[in-house]
């Protein structure tokens, strides 16, 4: 069997070096992989690669930024090539990027089976990229790998049933098998001056706060009345839209620390000892979780119900005023759940993979 995997963004490089670990196990199965090139700079994209010990890509596309068009179709037009050329058996995809939403398109048009890892989220906001990308993404897939019991619910009521299967959440096979290792390992705290549980984690990217000024400035004006460091690590859109609507004196602060996009191992220990997380990242609210720690989610909903219904995840959307009183109030709940599977999403995967297709 032959499975062409596309992965383009940070996430999806942590959940593909579970998944290739796994497949690369049994000799049945021959992986060939394309990164999109959606993620390109070194922190995030190579060193990526190089700590997870993930393989160089079969091809590398390195289609870089632009508009949400523009990437997409420059992505398809080459993964059609890719794979007219490849034929392989299935194509594999991850979570919701516009990588996702090209190879997913490219690969129903040549009509060759499609697999989605992360199946089934939904936060229901049309208004989002990302929810554009995941239900068509879903509406194409013929093996539908889910993470949570709601992620099959919520195809079930788009009516997809088929091929859809719980196999837990191939991140939470990340964080137990890297955690230890990464805090170990990294010197993030030290390079920063930070001690343990006491800064808090924050990131801010997604375009319906960043294409806002008013809703961007609103969230840095937060996190300027917080009462502890704030680490800050700037994507390069927000960096850029910080500059454009002239708010850098918003973070020019003793107590937020900005910081360029950071690599794996520096995240997961910075996430793991942190206070609390600030975010509009979805996977980043998900590991907070995995990792107990609590979490502010600068958005008005989430993919991930499952955190907010346990109460270790708060939303606070772009308010300033929201987002400080939820951070002044934060409690720790005494426990979390176990709603994202074992640990062994990857070998599930590869087990349906191998067996049921």
């Amino acid at each position: 069997m032959h499975i062409l995997t596309i992965v383009g963004a940070r996430p999806q490089f942590i959940k593909a070096s579970m998944l290739s670990k796994a497949i690369n196990s049994q000799s049945k199965i021959k992986e060939i992989m394309v990164h999109t090139g959606q993620h390109y700079d070194d922190n995030m994209s190579t060193i990526f690669f190089d700590q997870l010990k993930l393989a160089k890509p079969d091809y590398y596309l390195g289609i870089g930024s632009g508009s949400h068009g523009e990437q997409t179709s420059k992505m398809l037009l080459e993964l059609e090539k890719i794979m007219m050329s490849v034929k392989p058996d299935i194509v594999l995809v991850y979570g919701d990027t516009n990588s996702t939403l090209a190879g997913s398109i490219a690969a129903a048009k040549l009509h060759i089976p499609l697999a989605h890892v992360e199946a089934g989220l939904r936060s229901f906001n049309k208004k989002m990229p990302e929810e554009i990308n995941r239900v068509i993404t879903d509406h194409l897939s013929t093996l539908l790998f889910c993470p949570t019991q709601t992620a099959i619910d919520n195809l079930e009521h788009e009516g997809i049933s088929r091929g859809v299967y719980l196999t837990g959440d191939i991140m939470y096979d990340s964080i137990l098998y890297f955690k230890d290792h990464a805090i170990q390992q990294s010197t993030i705290l030290e390079d920063l001056s930070l001690t343990n549980n006491n800064y808090y984690l924050a990131t801010v990217h997604r375009a319906e706060n960043t294409d806002q000024p008013e809703h961007l400035k609103q969230i840095l004006t937060a996190f300027q009345q917080l009462d502890k460091t704030v680490v800050l690590p700037l994507h390069p859109r927000t960096k850029s839209k910080i500059k454009q609507y002239k708010l850098n004196e918003l973070i020019d602060l003793p107590h937020i620390k900005t910081v360029e996009p950071l690599h794996y191992f520096d995240m997961l220990a910075l996430t793991a000892q942190a206070t609390a997380v600030l975010t509009d990242s979805g996977g980043l609210q998900k590991e907070a979780y995995m990792l107990q720690i609590p979490c502010i989610t600068l958005r008005q909903e989430t993919e991930w119900i499952e955190t907010v219904q346990t109460g270790w995840n708060q939303l606070a959307g772009y308010n300033t005023k929201q987002i400080v009183n939820n951070v002044r109030n934060l409690k720790t709940p005494n426990h979390s759940p176990p709603r994202f599977g074992d640990g062994k999403a990857a070998y599930a995967i590869q087990h349906i993979l191998m067996n049921d297709f």
